[in-house]
């Protein structure tokens, strides 16, 4: 069986390597640092799973796990981050990810959710399930940033973070006039006509900090 772990901390790998060579011995590796060698990689080699970081230099790792997902849809995948439960982890899971783990959580979660993953199934946490739940008693009315696509939410927390257009264009390796279009996209759906609104509704929603 072999594993790709694609992280660009190279002491993170090593980490999660060691984490996954306890939990299944006999289990191969490799590695990759961004998402260009994550799909060549896979374009070389067979993998039973991938274990994807969300943010890496580059092409984000929700770009890449939709790239993946598209050109090997019943590879498994485990998204791990560093962002709360609440702002990506319903988008992961419906963007094809097998689970989301965050990078606080103990090494036993990963070990677990490998094991359940290898075994055909999903994990989710137990307190995602909780939300997960809980969203089952909430008004049909969704928050408005509900409404954004995956590609317009990440431009609207860069926009909301403050970041100009030009730097959100070499971020995600568009034109600054791409950009310039999805903030139009998600002014329209949101209702907004300012940054200011903007940053001031995702603080309050817990968006950005």
């Amino acid at each position: 069986m072999h594993i790709l772990i694609a992280d660009d901390h190279g002491v993170v790998r090593r980490g999660l390597k060691d984490i996954l060579a306890d939990a299944l011995p006999g289990t191969e590796f490799s590695e990759a640092g961004n998402g260009d060698e994550v799909l060549s990689h896979l374009g070389k080699n067979k993998v039973a799973l991938l274990v994807l970081d969300i943010s890496m230099p580059g092409r984000s790792g929700m770009d890449v796990l939709r790239d993946v997902k598209q050109a090997y849809p019943r590879l498994p995948v485990i998204i791990l981050s560093v962002h709360p439960e609440e702002q990506y982890a319903l988008r992961c899971l419906r963007a094809g990810a097998a689970a989301y783990i965050n990078k606080d959580s103990a090494p036993e979660v990963l070990a677990i959710a490998t094991k359940k993953i290898l075994s055909g199934g999903r994990y989710i946490s137990p307190s995602l399930a909780e939300k997960l739940i809980a969203n089952l008693d909430e008004p049909v009315d969704k928050p408005v940033h509900e409404l954004l696509s995956d590609r317009e939410h990440e431009v609207m927390k860069m926009i909301a973070a403050g970041l100009p257009l030009t730097e959100i264009g070499d971020a995600l390796h568009v034109s600054v006039k791409t950009v310039s279009t999805y903030r139009s996209r998600i002014m329209e759906k949101m209702q907004m006509k300012s940054n200011a609104e903007l940053t001031r509704y995702a603080v309050a929603r817990g968006l950005i900090e």
